[in-house]
Order: structure tokens, then sequence, then C-alpha cells
């Protein structure tokens, strides 16, 4: 990663070159996005819209062809590499994110057909299993927001990669500091846990977006993990073990849990006036 990205900041032709070759390859057209918010932390928007438009040709005609997950990805990644290029917070940065992602189910909702395949395929499945008390509407409001939230943890992972890439060229050792110090202040932890508890009781807000809701924290929590294992000098382990079983909801609760606690004592803190 750290070939290519030295390969695109070597000049606009390299960046115009690897956004069109990556964009024609299934998968690695993921990193098209990444290469646009690269250059766009990096050099500002100016640079980075000329590199967008070239990026656009191949993904576009992805989404064409049935496959618009790249090109969500490129509109949301040049978003929020603006905003975390503009404001350096990342704690701004996750909660944009789910500005975008609300927008995207948004989009999704008024677009039915975008994702009708899915339901298609899962409504053959009932037609075979004969499944009983099955709530059309409320699979499809459940199944379109965890596709969200799908997109908005890759979104995220992949601006973080631009990140690192950045940090790697211009600033070796930057990423690893500035990923550790990812933080949910504590008014915006109570924000974030009193709209979780509007979603959860169906109270001006769908149940289903809590799974938006908590990737902030559940973030700040891997960055709180990340640091004290670093911090301690703890085996590696500890975080293969942890991504391991990320998803299972029991480990992401923990997490979310640990980022709201974070939020009032600052783990952080404490550690270093200790050391």
């Amino acid at each position: 990663m750290r070939g290519l990205a030295k390969f695109v900041m070597t000049g606009r032709k390299q960046a115009f070159l690897a956004v069109l070759l990556l964009g024609l390859v299934p998968l690695a057209n993921l990193l098209n996005p990444v290469i646009v918010g690269l250059v766009l932390l990096r050099k500002g928007t100016r640079e980075a819209a000329y590199v967008l438009a070239w990026a656009i040709l191949p993904i576009g005609a992805w989404a064409m062809a049935g496959d618009p997950v790249p090109l969500i990805m490129l509109i949301g990644i040049s978003g929020l590499a603006y905003l975390l290029r503009e404001t350096e917070s990342w704690e701004f940065t996750l909660l944009a994110a789910i500005v975008i992602v609300v927008c995207v189910e948004f989009y999704h909702r008024l677009q039915p057909a975008v994702l009708d395949a899915v339901f298609l395929q899962f409504d053959a499945y009932l037609a075979v299993n004969s499944v009983q008390d099955f709530q059309p509407e409320q699979f499809r409001e459940v199944v379109t927001s965890f596709i969200g939230a799908v997109y908005m943890f890759l979104a995220i992972v992949l601006l973080m990669l631009a990140r690192w890439m950045q940090a790697a060229l211009y600033h070796p050792g930057g990423f690893q500091k500035e990923f550790h110090g990812i933080r949910i202040e504590r008014k915006v932890a109570l924000l974030l846990l009193g709209l979780m508890l509007l979603a959860n009781f169906g109270v001006l807000l769908p149940a289903s977006w809590v799974l938006y809701l908590i990737l902030p924290l559940m973030f700040s929590g891997l960055a709180l993990i990340h640091a004290v294992v670093a911090w301690k000098k703890l085996s590696t382990m500890w975080l293969t073990a942890l991504y391991a079983f990320l998803m299972v909801p029991v480990v992401a609760q923990l997490l979310v849990l640990l980022a709201l606690i974070d939020s009032w004592y600052n783990f952080r803190a404490r550690f270093k006036s200790a050391v």
C-alpha cells in the first residue's frame, strides 16, 4: 500500500493512471476512493477534484452495471476526507459519517429498486421454507439499515487507510498516534446514547438506526484498546483475538460500553499521568 501511495503522489498523471486501472478491477476498485481521499488529505480539494473526475469514469460504469458500492464509497470518502482535512477531528468526521449514511438510506428508500434483488432472493427463501409471522416491511427496514451500516463501516476503514498512507509517506508513525487518540467527548456520547434510547423504543428514529449510532463509539473503543496494547507493550495477539470476534454482538457491545465509560473517565489521560 505504501508503494501505491508513493506512486500516486508522484504526480497527477500517475494518480489518473492508478484510478483508471484499479477502477476496472472488481474489489480493487474500492481503492479508488482511498486514492482520492489520500490526494484530498494531502493536496486539497482542487487537486483531488481532477483525480475524482477520472476516478468516476470506471466506477460510474460499475454503478451502471449494477454495483453502486464503489461509487457510494467514492462520494462518501471524498466528503469525509474533506471534513477530516478541515477539522482535523476524527470525532467530528465519525459523526458526519452518520449523516452521510442516513442520506444513503433515504436514497435506498426513495429508489427501492436498488435493493430489490436482495429482497427477491429472500422472498424465494421464505416461499420454500414457509416462514410464519414474517413482516416484510420491518425486514426491509432492518436490512436497508444493516447495508447502510456496512457502507459506513467500510467508508471509515477506507478513510483510515488513506490517512495511514498519508502518514506513511510524510509523517511516519503519525497515524498510530492519531488513531490512538480517537475519543468521543462526554456531551457527544450523551447525545449518541440519548438517540440510541429513542431509536430503541421507536421514538422519532427507526430502531434500526442504532446500527449507525453505535459505530463512532465502537471505533472509539477500538482506538482505546489499541492504545492500551501499545502503552503496555502487550502482544499483538490481543488485537488479533479482538478482531476475530469483532462481529460477535457482545464484543461490539462491550466496545461501545468501554467508549461510553472512556468519555467520562478519559483512560488515556489517566494512563499518561500514571507513567
